[in-house]
């Protein structure tokens, strides 16, 4: 079966950008397909559609399946394997922010927190421990504000979103920031003073 033009055009355009994102042209065409079928598709199909050899799809979904961007979905009497996204496209966005996260942020934040631990060492160096310091710090605000935001429930998150700038606008009327919630070691939260 041949995808249509709208079909086609949506997945070349998500293999090309599949590079960008840090995936192969392969897997972004194959997660593109999945996310525009109205039903789940299994490897065969898949290769069918994209005409990629049924290793190439193999592969390419367990990629997917190791970023939980794709669910195995199995059919009454059908043996065969077959997959689909999740419907809810705020899942789909939060498992990539937390999968990129894991992969990208608490890594080099790790080394970060290492590196900033040794101290200044030499005079030589100073200047380059001041500026880790820097980025820590603000990684460190940015992974929190993060943690805060992961655990709002879908809608008012995406208040929160359409917010935008207002929020700006709103510190300025009140001329002063809000204390918010201090997130402490463990993972618990109290109310700053």
């Amino acid at each position: 079966m041949a995808l249509t033009p709208l079909q086609q055009d949506f997945v070349l355009h998500f293999g090309e950008m599949g590079s960008r994102w840090g995936i192969n042209r392969t897997v972004g065409q194959i997660y593109a397909l999945l996310f525009i079928s109205e039903h789940p598709l299994n490897a065969e199909q898949i290769a069918e559609h994209l005409g990629f050899s049924r290793s190439n799809v193999s592969m390419g979904l367990k990629e997917l399946q190791a970023w939980n961007l794709v669910r195995l979905k199995h059919l009454q009497n059908d043996r065969r394997d077959y997959f689909t996204t999740p419907d809810d496209l705020w899942e789909i966005v939060r498992t990539l922010v937390e999968e990129r996260k894991k992969r990208e942020i608490d890594p080099t934040l790790s080394k970060l927190r290492e590196l900033s631990m040794d101290g200044q060492g030499s005079a030589d160096d100073a200047y380059a421990h001041s500026r880790i310091e820097e980025l820590r710090e603000l990684i460190e605000l940015l992974t929190g504000w993060y943690d805060d935001m992961k655990g709002l429930e879908t809608k008012r998150l995406a208040q929160m979103l359409s917010l935008g700038s207002s929020i700006h606008k709103l510190i300025e009327k009140s001329g002063r920031v809000v204390s918010l919630p201090r997130r402490m070691s463990g993972g618990t939260k109290t109310e700053e003073k």
